[in-house]
């Protein structure tokens, strides 16, 4: 998906680069003495740096100058001794800074992870998951970047350049405001600087998570693209993308070229102008030579701290993107537990009404997806249905109808536009979803499984859930599910499936996603064409041991062919958003023209069946 398409909650009207950093700190905060300390540290050290250039000052107007031998052993022993305290303190800042600042950015992922798992499905419909992982790896690992080295040498550098500074003045103000003439045009620079860079670092990490997609989706479908011998045009897709990012990335090494240019080459002109005005003054007697060496020790001793603004504003607003980045995801409001109930369709009680029936209850349902144009019809436009306690109801409906998406909102997985559902009389709005989702349990078409075991896989579905510790549930749930072929497994149930289950078969996976669905013996069953995989005969069999399971379950059933539908004790027939007709298979099969069609897959166009 290209990354100009993906929504990005906050990409239009962005913060500055130091609001933006500033959202960090309540993830450093528990961390904030090591880090203080450790900027402490590193200023001692930066300071001690400047140390040097007085004793070189005593040391050539001093001994030096006397012929002093002795003095001179002193000095140099005075310079190495500060050069080892400057390597020492250095070394015990990064100490300091390397496990704290790694625990932030676990905090950071974990909290990143737990916000995905409770962000609407709506939400994970319209972001690519390269996007999301992307923000999960690479940008974290620049936040912690940033909080490790650029974040404090700002602040050391900066302290280190103003003591630098007081200390030329000191020793010539001549020379000294000489020195200072490059800062105006730096700062015109960097502020220049720091506004094209952000856009183009936002550009890259966006382009970072699109070949992320590209990637994992090309992993994930590997089958599909060997089948069509699709790899030359997947090749190509992905050399247009890297060619891209690559491009961007060439735009930021330009932008840091330019800036780096500026900023190392006028302080060295400024340098170059002192050296020349300085040997003047030396040679008419107007300055020592001592306090020469030791302005223009000084001065290279700054070089550093002044080079390094270049990559460290690079560095921070790489980190700054990379935090909006983050903070678009964990600003996205999460499911809550217990929502307000949306509002009622117009003649249907109230979210507060009491409800003299059990079972499963739809009551003028009305849906339409998030991101739909106003003027679309909805998908769901007054559904009324009830299953009634230990009722199981087949759904029926052409492609497209809506039975996935209804099925999908008594979990809960998408909210009601309008009316509402009940479980047992109680609205499943007024239920945290922990409840809701302990007592319904599903099983979609497309079953997806986990890179863990087998038992792991299935034993997902007990969690929470009456029975869950029963020593026997994952054997009566693979019996259930015909899920025998599991012990012939090289481990048996303890065998590693692979990821998204890719190493067995539709049917297989399907299985065991049926297992996962039944393991917990829950109250509420939602199946979505859970046999659509299953040959003739494993189908039949499944379908014997599942009446038992649906003898004591309220359960509603996707279904789009005969032998599923047999399943079920009625039918509902959902056609232009509605419930069009219920019934048993056979009073359908005489009643209503669509359903035979639907039954028979007689050549009958939907529009004439309805009439």
């Amino acid at each position: 998906m290209p990354s100009d398409l993906i929504p990005r909650d906050g990409a239009v009207e962005r913060s500055p680069a130091v609001r933006t950093l500033l959202r960090l700190w309540p993830y450093l905060r528990p961390v904030r003495a090591r880090w203080f300390a450790a900027a402490v540290v590193a200023i001692v050290a930066s300071l001690t740096s400047l140390v040097i250039p007085v004793v070189l000052k005593w040391m050539v107007d001093g001994p030096i100058a006397d012929g002093d031998t002795a003095g001179v052993w002193l000095g140099a022993l005075w310079v190495l001794l500060l050069g080892l305290a400057e390597a020492v303190l250095f070394g015990l800042r990064r100490w300091l800074v390397a496990r704290p600042l790694s625990g932030v950015e676990a905090r950071m992922r974990e909290a990143l992870y737990q916000r995905l798992q409770r962000l609407p499905i709506a939400f994970h419909d319209r972001w690519a998951s390269g996007q999301l992982l992307s923000r999960a790896t690479t940008d974290l690992m620049m936040v912690r970047m940033f909080l490790a080295f650029p974040l404090t040498f700002l602040l050391v550098n900066g302290v280190t350049i103003l003591a630098g500074v007081v200390v030329m003045l000191a020793m010539d103000l001549t020379l000294g405001l000489l020195v200072l003439i490059p800062v105006v045009p730096v700062i015109l620079v960097c502020t220049v600087f720091e506004k094209r860079f952000s856009e183009a670092s936002r550009a890259a990490q966006d382009q970072v998570g699109d070949v992320t997609t590209l990637v994992e989706e090309s992993v994930l479908g590997i089958r599909v693209i060997k089948g069509f011998g699709r790899h030359r045009s997947q090749a190509r897709a992905f050399r247009e993308l890297t060619h891209r990012l690559r491009g961007t990335e060439l735009r930021k090494a330009r932008l840091l070229g330019a800036i780096m240019t500026v900023i190392v080459t006028l302080p060295e002109l400024a340098i170059g102008a002192c050296l020349v005005l300085g040997s003047v003054r030396v040679a008419d007697g107007t300055l020592s030579a001592g306090t020469l060496v030791a302005f223009l020790s000084t001065a290279l001793a700054l070089h550093w701290p002044i080079v390094s603004i270049g990559f460290l504003l690079a560095m921070s607003q790489e980190a700054a993107t990379a935090t909006a980045r983050y903070f678009e995801v964990m600003d996205t409001e999460p499911e809550s537990g217990s929502p307000a109930a949306p509002a009622p369709a117009a003649g249907r009680p109230g979210a507060g009404a009491a409800v003299k029936e059990g079972g499963l209850r739809l009551e003028g349902v009305r849906f339409r997806y998030p991101d739909a144009p106003a003027d679309a019809p909805p998908v769901l436009d007054g559904v009324d249905l009830h299953v009634r306690p230990g009722e199981s109801l087949a759904l029926v409906g052409v492609t497209g109808s809506g039975k996935t998406t209804l099925t999908a909102l008594v979990p809960r997985l998408h909210e009601i536009t309008e009316g509402r559902i009940t479980l047992d009389g109680v609205d499943i709005t007024a239920m945290p979803r922990e409840e809701l989702r302990s007592r319904v349990a599903v099983a979609f078409e497309d079953p997806i499984l986990f890179s863990a075991t087998v038992g792991e896989n299935v034993l997902m579905g007990a969690a929470g859930r009456d029975g869950a510790e029963d020593a026997g549930a994952l054997e009566r749930a693979l019996g259930v599910a015909q899920a025998g072929f599991v012990h012939a497994l090289p481990q048996g149930v303890d065998t590693q499936v692979g990821e998204q289950g890719l190493s067995l078969s539709g049917g297989q996976r399907q299985r065991l996603a049926l297992a996962r669905a039944v393991v917990g013996r829950p109250d509420f069953l939602v199946l979505d064409d859970p046999l659509s995989a299953l040959d003739v005969h494993t189908e039949a069999a499944v379908e014997a041991a599942l009446r038992e399971v649906l003898a004591d379950t309220t359960a509603l059933i996707v279904a789009h062919r005969p032998s599923t539908v047999l399943l079920a004790d009625r039918v509902a027939l959902l056609s232009g958003g509605r419930i069009a007709a219920v019934g048993s298979h056979h009073e359908l099969l005489r009643t209503n023209a669509e359903y035979a069609w639907l039954m028979s897959g007689a050549a009958l166009e939907p529009e004439e069946a309805r009439r």
